[in-house]
Parts: structure tokens; C-alpha cells; sequence
């Protein structure tokens, strides 16, 4: 096991996450001459945005040291109550804001109860996670609901393209460039790595540790709202089983992306990198014909393989 792990932390080392993306890429294109195909990339970009957002969001929790498990929950929350107000007949724009804002509300409750309450923040979001899923498939009666004419309003969102380019992942470059501004050029964001390094040490330093834990899981919540609003343009309906393992895949993003789950190190670029590796090994997967639960299987070693380096790079630091 010492021999994988040394000859992967030497080829992660060698190449850099950039790197492995493109060697990533010229595996993926001499395994499926598909992979390179416009629709599939297309199609990819789609993929990796979708979840991408929320992986963005993420990153700013597990920077500040916090896990954020409720993400897939606040993605059915949003989609359903929005829904319904689609076939309500309720505004677009109206709707739109109150999905945001809803994701924001759902993110507040995990920040009061980790920031003000002291809950661990695993506890507060498996919690929420569990509570979230049944506050959707409640609301939903535990079905599908539709959004009725509203579809053809906002299919934009999840189907339009701007020169080309798919709307989904237009609006997740737009998070991905808000997000470096607010961690490079911030005081915010050299609060969040500060707590992130040393949550006492900030604390000492005139840092509002509070304040900061409370809006890293706000903006999860957001990032999970705009997944949501992107996925109910896409599917035309709020399921209420809609982002299910969601939190898994956007916690391995932002691990293989160079972010540590011990907090203070990381960046939206590297998260941005392991969605577009995590998300490369799905769409070769299915090209080729693995079947899905063995995906599962070979993403959960991924998961675990990745947390290895980043806990042996840890200590040896110490």
C-alpha cells in the first residue's frame, strides 16, 4: 500500500493537478475515441457544472475547517418548492429568488448551529441532510411536481447555450471567478483560510470566527440553490429524491482539487480542476460501458485514495 501511495504522490507531485487533468484527458481520448466527440464534451461540461457549483460552495466550508452533508437535500428542497410555484403560476424572477433564498435559509441553519450552537459541524448537516430530505418529499407528497408551462420560461437556464457555450456552464464560471475574487483579494477570504489554519489564532487575531463559519455554509446553501434551479430548468420537474449523493461527489472535487479537509489550504481554481477530473472519470465510465454501481464502487476508492494524501501530506508536515 506505502508503494501506490508513494508512486501517486509522486505522480500528483511530478505533474501537478493540471496535469494529471491533461493526462486524464489523453487516457480518456485513447480509451474512447467518443470522448472527444462535440455532444459528448458538451454534454460533460453540463455534467461537471451541475455539480461543479455546488462544489464551489463547498470548498469555502471545508476552507474554514466544516463539512457541508445537507447540500443534495437543499438541491430537493429548493427544486420542489420552486416548482410549485412555477405551476402556481408565480413570477420567474420571483420564483428565481426565492430558490436563492431558500438555499441561503437552508445554509443559515447549518452556520446558527455550528457557529452559535457548538454542533459539530458533521452532526448539524447529517442532521439537516435527513431532515431536508423528508421536509421535500413532504412538501411533494413524495412525488414529482411539475412546472407546467413555466418550462418553455426557463429553459434557458438549464438548455440555452450563449455562443455555444451551455448556460449551466456559463453560471458556473461566473461562480468560479466570484469565488477567487472573494478568497484572493478579500478580507473575508483571508478570513476563511485564517479560520480554516487556526480557528483559535484567528479569534485572537480580531476575526469574527462566528460570523465567518455562518456565511461559508450560507454560500453552500446558495450554490446548492443555483444547482437546483439549473436541474428544474433541465428536468422540467422538482423531485423530491433530486441530489441525492450530491454532497459526496462536491466533497470529492474539492479533495482532489488540492483543498484540505483539515481546513486553510485550497482554492476554487484546484476544486474547479477536480470536478473536471471527477467528472471526466464518470463520462469515460459510461462510454465505456462500466456498469453503474461498479462506478460507485471505483469513485468511492477515488474518494478514499484522495483523503489518503491529503492526511499523509498533513502529517508529514508536523
Amino acid at each position: 500500500m506505502s508503494v501506490v501511495f508513494k508512486r501517486t504522490q509522486n505522480l500528483f507531485k511530478g505533474l501537478g493537478i493540471f496535469g494529471v487533468l491533461i493526462l486524464l484527458i489523453v487516457i480518456a481520448a485513447m480509451v474512447s475515441p467518443q470522448f472527444l466527440e462535440l455532444n459528448n464534451i458538451v454534454n460533460l461540461l453540463r455534467q461537471i457544472s451541475i455539480i461543479g457549483i455546488i462544489a464551489i460552495g463547498m470548498t469555502f466550508v471545508i476552507l474554514a475547517k466544516g463539512i457541508d452533508l445537507s447540500v443534495g437535500s437543499t438541491v430537493a428542497v429548493v427544486a420542489v418548492i420552486c416548482a410549485d410555484l412555477f405551476s402556481s403560476g408565480v413570477p420567474v424572477f420571483l420564483v428565481l429568488l426565492i430558490g436563492l433564498l431558500t438555499g441561503i435559509l437552508v445554509g443559515s441553519i447549518n452556520g446558527l448551529g455550528i457557529a452559535i450552537g457548538g454542533i459539530p459541524p458533521f452532526v448539524m448537516t447529517l442532521g439537516l441532510m435527513v431532515a431536508g430530505r423528508g421536509v421535500a418529499m413532504t412538501y411533494a407528497n413524495g412525488q414529482p411536481i411539475s412546472i407546467g408551462e413555466a418550462s418553455q420560461k426557463i429553459s434557458w437556464l438549464g438548455h440555452g447555450t450563449v455562443g455555444g457555450i451551455p448556460v449551466p456552464v456559463i453560471v458556473f464560471l461566473i461562480v468560479i471567478i466570484i469565488g477567487f475574487i472573494i478568497l484572493k483579494y478579500t478580507a473575508f477570504g483571508r478570513a476563511v483560510y485564517a479560520v480554516g489554519d487556526n480557528k483559535e489564532a484567528a479569534r485572537l487575531s480580531g476575526i469574527n470566527v462566528n460570523l465567518i463559519e455562518f456565511s461559508t455554509y450560507a454560500i453552500s446553501g446558495l450554490c446548492a440553490a443555483i444547482t437546483a434551479l439549473i436541474l428544474l430548468s433541465r428536468l422540467t420537474v422538482g423531485e423530491p429524491s433530486a441530489g441525492v449523493e450530491y454532497e459526496l461527489e462536491a466533497i470529492a472535487m474539492v479533495v482532489i482539487g488540492g483543498t484540505s479537509l483539515f481546513g486553510g489550504i485550497g482554492s476554487v481554481i484546484g476544486t474547479a480542476v477536480g470536478a473536471s477530473i471527477i467528472g471526466i472519470i464518470s463520462n469515460v465510465l459510461n462510454l465505456v460501458g462500466i456498469n453503474p454501481f461498479t462506478q460507485q464502487v471505483i469513485k468511492g476508492a477515488i474518494i478514499i485514495l484522495a483523503v489518503y494524501i491529503e492526511a499523509r501530506r498533513t502529517r508529514s508536515k508536523e
